[in-house]
């Protein structure tokens, strides 16, 4: 077997595809902040760049190992050991088979899981201890994102043996449906109802207070979900190009599909809807952006889109308090994206698969319903189980007269606008005091 030597572009691709992923953990702490209200927007957005700080350093010492590593049997878990820490790869020599580091490779699969874990917190805004938070996502991390991550993305070869659902049942799932955005939407569910809703959830309004932060937001995501699905091609190649078409072209459906729910439902389109449904959109096109054509995205983003926009009410009728639609949004569109690839992926595109209604038969659709399946009751009681032990011992929500008053000024001691700043700051220390 020959080594893989270095191939200088498309390493020069996957660099700039890993600073876009970057980029969304800013965008979505636009997003959700601009959500929620005024009180807990600087909590809101610390629970994103908190999740960013710890996953970083968790993959690092152990979670790339654990998603990645040798399998230690059954195709479930990956050897915790072997590349502890990274340091082993970091030799000129340690070359993936796409011509690029393997370092540069573990940092764009470490930047996967930050945003995995920051969508988590949307679902529990307004009402969650910061610290509590931050231990929740560091386990997280390491007993449901990485072992997801090892059954979807860890391909065999050589002498590697990777996960069992890309493997053995041969899954489709080009930048992670499942391990993304399923897997968020399933731990946030189960947290949204550890935690319980939020205080006159139902009975007060609960707007968003800064839709101009929503949309700036959202069209940060949508730049930095170009790294994050053709960044997953590991090469600047007809199928990096591929993908990135659909993934444009998926957005902008989406955003039509709920604009149109919205139009018919109450005879106006919202900034807010566009926005949603554009993130929908690019959810639904995750998984299956290597096996649609340009037109199968379009129809894919406008189901999302429109189903999504469904979806998200149902939080009032099941009456769980899912505070920023991350269930209706991620867990949903994951949903539509991973089952739709078994409908209407074609072989034409990256990944060879033809759906149902290409002439492709059942088989793939019921790979992809048991891949979507799995990876959703497992994230589901897994995070479950993590959220309420934390619930019984350190305390996951915070007090009532803090969660009335605003967990801004209660947590972190600042205001997300100082309308009436004095010259006798009692900030904490730091830049501008």
């Amino acid at each position: 077997m020959i080594d893989p030597v270095l191939d200088s572009g498309n390493t020069a691709w996957l660099l700039a595809a890993s600073a876009l992923v970057l980029l969304m953990a800013p965008g979505l702490a636009l997003f959700y902040g601009g959500l929620v209200r005024s009180k807990s927007v600087l909590n809101m957005m610390m629970m994103t760049f908190g999740s960013l700080a710890v996953i970083a350093v968790i993959w690092t010492l152990v979670g790339y190992s654990l998603a990645f590593g040798d399998d230690l049997g059954g195709g479930l878990l990956g050897d915790p050991t072997q590349f502890a820490g990274l340091g082993q790869l970091m030799g000129p020599d340690d070359i993936h088979p796409a011509g690029v580091p393997w370092i540069l490779f573990a940092v764009f699969q470490g930047l996967f899981c930050v945003i995995t874990g920051a969508l988590v917190s949307g679902a529990i805004a307004d009402r969650a201890r910061f610290g509590a938070w931050l231990v929740f996502v560091a386990v997280w991390t390491l007993v449901v994102y990485a072992p997801v991550a090892h059954w979807v993305f860890d391909f065999s070869s050589g002498d590697h043996e990777g996960g069992w659902l890309a493997n053995q049942v041969g899954l489709v799932d080009f930048a992670g449906g499942t391990a993304v955005e399923i897997c968020s939407g399933a731990s946030a569910l189960a947290l949204a109802l550890v935690l319980g809703p939020r205080i006159g959830f139902g009975r007060e309004p609960m707007r968003p207070h800064n839709l101009t932060l929503v949309m700036l937001g959202a069209g940060l995501l949508w730049f930095g979900w170009f790294g994050f699905n053709a960044g997953s091609a590991l090469g600047a190649s007809v199928d990096a190009a591929v993908v990135f078409t659909t993934t444009l072209l998926a957005g902008a459906g989406g955003a039509l599909g709920w604009l149109l729910l919205e139009r018919i439902r109450y005879g106006h389109g919202t900034s807010l809807g566009a926005a949603s449904g554009l993130v929908a959109g690019l959810v639904a096109i995750t998984p299956s952006c290597g096996s649609l054509s340009p037109t199968g995205a379009i129809v894919m983003g406008l189901v999302a889109g429109i189903v999504c926009a469904l979806a998200v009410g149902l939080k009032y009728r099941w009456k769980y308090d899912d505070s920023l639609d991350v269930v209706g949004v991620h867990m949903v569109g994951g949903l539509i994206g991973t089952f739709g690839i078994g409908l209407i992926a074609t072989a034409a595109a990256p990944t060879g698969v033809d759906g149902l209604l290409y002439g492709g038969g059942a088989d793939q659709l019921g790979k992809q319903l048991l891949g979507g399946g799995v990876v959703l009751a497992y994230a589901f009681v897994v995070s479950g189980i993590i959220g309420l032990v934390i619930h019984k011992t350190m305390g996951f929500r915070i007090d009532e007269e803090h969660e009335v008053g605003g967990i801004d000024l209660a947590v972190h001691v600042e205001s997300a606008y100082d309308l009436h700043g004095t010259s006798s700051s009692t900030t904490p220390g730091g830049l501008g005091t």
